[in-house]
């Protein structure tokens, strides 16, 4: 019996061999990086590349409702006349 009362070693084929550490680096993403390239100046780190980003995600996003539930239709204005076909408007 062992002296130190202790359970004996279970030892593995590949435990002595070691691993290459992988290597997580957190890289900006490119549109955040596009963001604060062409922004002219007004966004100067990665934090409100973001902010920008999910602001014009929420006007597309209203904006696309807002097109939706307005039916989709661009109405032309009720005054102006409809010529028919082969007629231009600056012939006399």
């Amino acid at each position: 019996m062992d002296q130190n009362n202790e359970p004996p070693r279970i030892t593995f084929e590949n435990e002595g061999l070691q691993r290459p550490a992988q290597a997580f680096q957190a890289s900006t993403p490119k549109i955040v990086q596009w963001v604060i390239q062409y922004s002219g100046g007004l966004v100067k780190d990665e934090k409100q590349a973001i902010y920008v980003l999910v602001g014009f995600v929420a006007v597309a996003i209203s904006f696309s409702v807002f097109s939706v539930f307005n039916g989709g239709t661009f109405e032309s204005p009720k005054d102006t006349e409809v010529l028919p076909a082969g007629l231009s408007p600056l012939l006399p």
